[in-house]
């Protein structure tokens, strides 16, 4: 029987709300590994409870000063604990999430002799160095470590762009745990109110204030319920763009129609879901190069569930939803083309099925987590067992 290969998950913090996609993996994985998680701090454990976490913060205030004269000695960042986790674990694989994450442990898995896989997400690799100055070093991180797995094939291109050896580069599908998400295709009678659900932290790439155009462009062919789940989240430009939705919602009049509920727990949202018609959720580039990378979870769950989508051409969401098969997309910052998109689904309720169907169908084929997390764990195998190559006879 071939041996578990064990992987440290390497993570800042253990779990924002808005990474649930990083705890699926990891927990489906670890039924058929060895998988440990490190990390600097934690938040949320009552929803992202894992086994094997090691923790930066839970070590006591002796071990915190000591580490303190190690990183002003040597200059590196919280080297002792690290190290630390890397010789007792003693990994196979080091599994850095996001390119940040990556370049400062680069020093800890040379000295443990682990193969370095990078999953990058989309803004660790995307924005502007001149605003985020450690994007300097992503083109030396993408050429140092050993694989980089990306969400789809638009992601690939970005990270080959950026001097990714393309032998390197490995598109793995980010999983969703489909047995917590029942299929209920929804339906809708004409003369009913349309239920629309968008959600995602207020920042410009999430394309809100073009989600909220788009509804105020056909509210007067349907009584629209609108709910929005959401806020700023304290990061540079959040507050103005929390601002623009706020003003949007009473200059289009459809702040009466709307339930701002705030960020919610992933249960709650998926509980929102399971009551509404369509998730809106047309993600834009933006100005300061930010973007989904691949394509936000949340659209692969809730098309999971039944829910249409109508969102945009951006990033890998077109490998998520293919258009006018398993949901509809429009152009980037298309107001018109979303209006438009909406207005075909008011129109032709006999295609919301088929769709429905063949979204389910796709997403149990490439996003199953069960399935995902063998590929990766097939992953680490031929990285760490390289077979050789075979010659013609």
């Amino acid at each position: 029987m071939t041996p578990k290969i064990c992987a440290v998950h390497s993570i800042d913090d253990w779990l924002p709300l808005t990474q649930t996609w990083v705890h699926s993996q990891v927990a489906a994985l670890g039924a058929g590994g060895d998988a440990h998680v490190v990390c600097d701090r934690t938040s949320n454990l009552d929803q992202f409870a894992i086994p094997n976490l090691h923790c930066y913060d839970r070590e006591g205030r002796l071990r915190h000063f000591s580490d303190r004269i190690v990183r002003k000695l040597l200059g590196r960042r919280e080297l002792g604990f690290r190290y630390r986790q890397a010789r007792r674990l003693r990994p196979a694989v080091w599994h850095s999430h996001f390119a940040d994450q990556a370049w400062y442990d680069r020093e800890i898995v040379e000295s443990c002799r682990a193969r370095h896989v990078l999953s990058v997400y989309g803004a660790d690799i995307s924005q502007a160095p001149g605003r985020y100055p450690w994007n300097e070093r992503v083109p030396e991180i993408l050429g140092q470590v050993d694989l980089v797995l990306c969400e789809g094939a638009a992601m690939v291109r970005q990270v080959t762009a950026l001097g990714c050896p393309p032998e390197r580069a490995v598109v793995h599908h980010l999983g969703v745990t489909l047995e917590h998400i029942p299929f209920q295709p929804r339906s809708w009678r004409p003369g009913t109110p349309l239920r629309v659900l968008i959600a995602g932290t207020f920042r410009e790439k999430k394309g809100i204030p073009y989600a909220l155009e788009a509804l105020a462009r056909i509210d007067h062919k349907v009584e629209l319920e609108v709910t929005l789940i959401g806020d700023a989240a304290g990061k540079a430009g959040d507050a103005d763009e929390k601002a623009r939705i706020v003003k949007l919602l009473e200059r289009t009049g459809l702040s009466c129609k709307t339930r701002w509920l705030g960020f919610q727990p992933y249960a709650a949202l998926l509980e929102e879901g399971r009551s509404h018609h369509v998730f809106l959720s047309p993600s834009v580039q933006a100005a300061d190069g930010d973007n989904e990378g691949g394509s936000p979870v949340v659209i692969t769950e809730m098309a999971a569930s039944g829910m249409l989508i109508v969102s945009s051409r951006h990033c890998d969401i077109p490998e998520v939803i293919v258009d006018g098969v398993g949901g509809l997309l429009a152009d980037e910052r298309d107001v018109d083309g979303l209006a438009a998109q909406l207005g075909r689904l008011i129109e032709n309720p006999h295609e919301w099925l088929p769709m429905q169907l063949a979204a389910r169908a796709h997403i149990e084929r490439e996003y199953s987590v069960q399935i995902q997390a063998q590929r990766l764990a097939a992953i680490y195998e031929r990285l760490v067992n390289p077979q050789p190559a075979r010659r013609d006879p």
